[in-house]
């Protein structure tokens, strides 16, 4: 998806967050802050962008976040039980009502745990919802590439959420 396409999905997910009355959190690992970036550079970002989170490793995820190290432990760092923790530990520690999270190995090779590079684990958790998880394989695309599908995945997703489906691009 171009540059062009992510930044109006991300001034979407904004304008959603507006009419729905909530604030948008995020939680990255392997993006490494670049969703937060994005969204920071939309319109509407000063009102309905509360910050992110960025945790790149195991320990960050416990501290900053509040995902349980057995379940580090036992599940690794890709997963959708870490990914869910993720956007659920932001939601409560951002004061957002709604919080993104993605966790996955961008290259260029596996992780610690044999995770192989393009599998990516999203969640997105909202205030009074149901927290929706996904798992995506994208291959070894590289590390941009892995990064910006699962960027545009999670903006879907957010902007699902709230009410709207965005096109596929």
């Amino acid at each position: 998806m171009p540059n062009q396409e992510l930044r109006l999905c991300a001034e979407t997910l904004l304008r959603l967050a507006k009419r729905a009355g909530v604030t948008v959190a995020v939680a990255e690992s392997c993006t490494a802050g670049r969703l937060a970036t994005l969204l920071s550079d939309a319109e509407g970002a000063a009102q309905h962008f509360a910050g992110g989170f960025v945790t790149y490793t195991k320990d960050q995820k416990h501290r900053a976040l509040g995902v349980a190290p057995e379940l580090l432990r036992e599940k690794g760092a890709v997963c959708g039980e870490v990914a869910r923790a993720m956007a659920e530990g932001a939601l409560a520690r951002s004061g957002a009502g709604l919080a993104a999270a993605i966790t996955g190995v961008a290259g260029p090779e596996r992780d610690e745990d044999g995770n192989p590079v393009g599998r990516v684990c999203i969640a997105v958790a909202r205030s009074g919802s149901p927290t929706e998880v996904i798992e995506q394989h994208y291959g070894d695309l590289g590390r941009d590439q892995v990064r910006t599908c699962a960027i545009s995945d999670t903006l879907r997703l957010a902007c699902g959420l709230l009410g709207e489906t965005q096109r596929a691009a």
